[in-house]
């Protein structure tokens, strides 16, 4: 009996080590989210750092003055800074990210955040260095403008919200 003891202790033990071996390797991939839209075209290397796929779902008209539309940013991909007129909306429906409205610390962002971008504050948003990130954006009151783009976001930037937010 003593025997079968000490089998099963082993047996869970090596279990326990094989699950937590097996754990770290799939942290060590990066992770891509899935689609809910289409994906589009790739975003414009002057307004992104990295892959990230702007399309639009909804364009202003003179009965709804408000753009919609989805961005997917696959890990590591981030916006360059910008500001919208009227303020910006984001519903995170997948993934990890971060977003910073300048001057403040870095935000955690994941799947079911609503994050509100106030008017004219320049901001940033994207993927986690792991995981990508799928987001709508609604743009009310389109008459006032939709986005004036800035520089991007530095690697030091981005690497530095990573470790301020990771710890």
């Amino acid at each position: 009996m003593k025997i079968t003891q000490i089998t099963l202790v082993m047996m869970f033990t090596a279990m326990l080590f094989a699950c937590n071996q097996t754990k770290e390797k799939m942290d060590d991939k990066k992770q891509e989210v899935e689609a809910i839209f289409p994906k589009g075209e790739k975003g414009s290397k002057d307004l992104f750092t990295g892959n990230a796929y702007p399309t639009p779902l909804l364009n202003a008209d003179s009965v709804y003055n408000t753009l919609i539309g989805n961005v997917y940013f696959e890990p590591g991909a981030r916006s360059n800074w910008h500001i919208h007129p009227s303020g910006q909306i984001l519903i995170i429906t997948d993934g990890v990210g971060y977003h910073q409205i300048e001057g403040k610390p870095i935000e955690i962002i994941k799947k079911g955040d609503v994050i509100k971008c106030p008017p004219n504050v320049r901001h940033w948003h994207g993927a986690s260095q792991d995981v990508g990130l799928q987001q709508l954006y609604v743009i009310p009151d389109t008459e006032k403008g939709i986005v004036k783009w800035y520089e991007a976001v530095t690697d030091d930037q981005y690497s530095a919200s990573n470790l301020k937010n990771e710890k």
